[in-house]
């Protein structure tokens, strides 16, 4: 699904349904007497008041802008997507936004919502029980506008699309190999270069956590390498992201309970999505950093050849690792991947995981837990952003402690450690693959909702990808 953003100085005709926020009025959309006097009543008691004129729809949001600026944005975001299942209702199509002087950002913040909350993955119903998304075009109306940053919402929605969609994607149409084909699709359209590594150079660089995690399934594994490297960029040593991509996830032979587990498992790539989209964003919208993305992928199935508990592996870094749960498959091909990042020296790198129950127990689906040993002025600034967007960040401790619980009698390291901090322990792990300032989050909570939260629709979020985007902005 697409819509477009387009930007005009004054009201369109074609659009049946206006958008005001906090009473900014512009000389075109005049209220009778009677309007204004119900508009003053309602707004006593409602935040979004509707004065349906039959042939077009005023609708008025109310937001409380003495709050902190990052709730006010919500508030505004939560409200669009509010007006977006009315539009839905009235099967309007096109809506005007008047851009507030004094609040642009807040006027972007619900166009976000009306957008965010509009998609839909209709892709296996049958044409006669689609009900597609009735909202196409949004219009932003006033003088004081910024072109570029139309331009980059447009692109953002958009990115935020293609991560949910490939995270709603089923296993039985998105193998490792078709995931990275669809990475080498949007190269091609945004601008960026695809390099897909197949099972034989996997082998040759000795990646033995992706291997292990392979040998059940019947389809190759895949390693991507994403780069957008413009001529003129702020950084000389690139920022990495990693993402990990198991499009489905059994447990192996420590098979998971069905419900409520592996029958959402086709989620477990939402790294890999995230961490592609924000990629493709950047290319689209040319920002001027050098950024590669590497997306370790396969399934985790329990074939007869499946890797089991008791098996010691050598990673592509040359450490021993003793599997005692095949459950805990996420951090070893990770592990694969951030070891191979220090190829390109880079200057941070930042891995995206559906990694740990624990995650997800710790904080539910309100947040990401975030850990690492970059910088603290860095951290908070990836941390700033998580509030903006409302994608949040929880820092949990790295603290040396937790290392005992995964130290090996047999190996270097054992895959998991003890019941207790198991978010913790999986970072700590993922640690060891690392000479560089890094972080983890952890989207385990917030990927993939039963059911919707706003804006965030039901099946995949997308979470991490406006995170990602409005960091990267926050260091050119």
């Amino acid at each position: 699904m697409e819509i477009k953003f387009n930007a005009y100085s004054e009201k369109q005709s074609n659009a049946k349904a206006y958008l005001i926020l906090n009473r900014n009025f512009p000389d075109e959309i005049l209220l009778n007497e009677d309007e204004m006097a119900y508009l003053n009543k309602q707004l006593e008691e409602n935040s979004l008041v509707i004065i349906n004129r039959y042939n077009e729809l005023i609708l008025f949001v109310s937001g409380d802008n003495s709050k902190i600026n990052y709730l006010f944005l919500e508030q505004c975001r939560k409200s669009g997507n509010e007006i977006s299942a009315i539009l839905q209702k009235e099967k309007i199509c096109r809506i005007d936004l008047v851009v507030s002087k004094d609040e642009p950002e807040a006027t972007f913040a619900m166009a976000e919502g009306l957008a965010l909350g509009s998609y839909q993955f209709l892709k296996y119903r049958s044409p006669g029980s689609r009900i597609p998304w009735s909202l196409t075009q949004i219009n932003f109306i006033g003088t004081d506008i910024s072109e570029e940053g139309i331009d980059q919402l447009a692109t953002l929605v958009e990115a935020v699309f293609i991560a949910r969609d490939l995270v709603n994607e089923p296993a039985s149409h998105l193998n490792s190999l078709k995931l990275a084909g669809n990475f080498a699709e949007m190269g091609k359209s945004a601008g960026f270069e695809t390099q897909i590594f197949h099972k034989e150079k996997i082998k040759e660089l000795n990646m033995g956590g992706l291997l292990a995690v392979n040998q059940g399934s019947i389809d190759p594994p895949t390693f991507s390498v994403l780069k957008w490297e413009p001529a003129i960029a702020k950084n000389k040593k690139p920022i990495i992201l990693v993402g990990k991509g198991v499009v489905y996830d059994t447990g192996g032979l420590s098979l998971k309970p069905t419900k409520d587990s592996m029958d959402y498992m086709k989620c477990d790539m939402a790294g890999g999505a995230v961490v592609a989209a924000v990629i493709y964003y950047a290319a689209k919208c040319r920002l001027p950093l050098n950024i590669i993305a590497l997306i370790p992928s396969t399934d985790n199935r329990p074939d007869g050849n499946a890797y089991a508990p008791g098996d010691v592996i050598v990673m592509h870094s040359g450490h021993t690792v003793e599997v005692l749960n095949t459950d805990a498959e996420g951090r070893l091909l990770l592990a694969d991947a951030l070891s191979y990042a220090k190829k390109y020296n880079p200057e941070l790198v930042i891995d995206v995981a559906t990694l740990t129950g624990s995650a997800s127990m710790a904080i539910g689906q309100q947040g990401i837990v975030g850990m690492g040993n970059a910088e603290a002025a860095l951290f908070n600034i990836l941390k700033q952003s998580g509030n903006k967007v409302y994608e949040r960040i929880v820092e949990f401790p790295l603290w040396e402690e937790y290392g005992e619980s995964i130290k090996s009698d047999i190996a270097d390291l054992k895959n998991i450690g003890a019941r207790e901090a198991g978010a913790i322990t999986a970072g700590k792990f993922l640690e060891n693959f690392t000479d560089y300032p890094w972080i983890h989050l952890d989207i385990a909570g917030p990927a993939y909702l039963n059911k919707a939260d706003h804006y965030r629709t039901k099946g995949g979020t997308a979470t991490g990808v406006r995170l990602l985007v409005d960091f990267l902005k926050n260091l050119i």
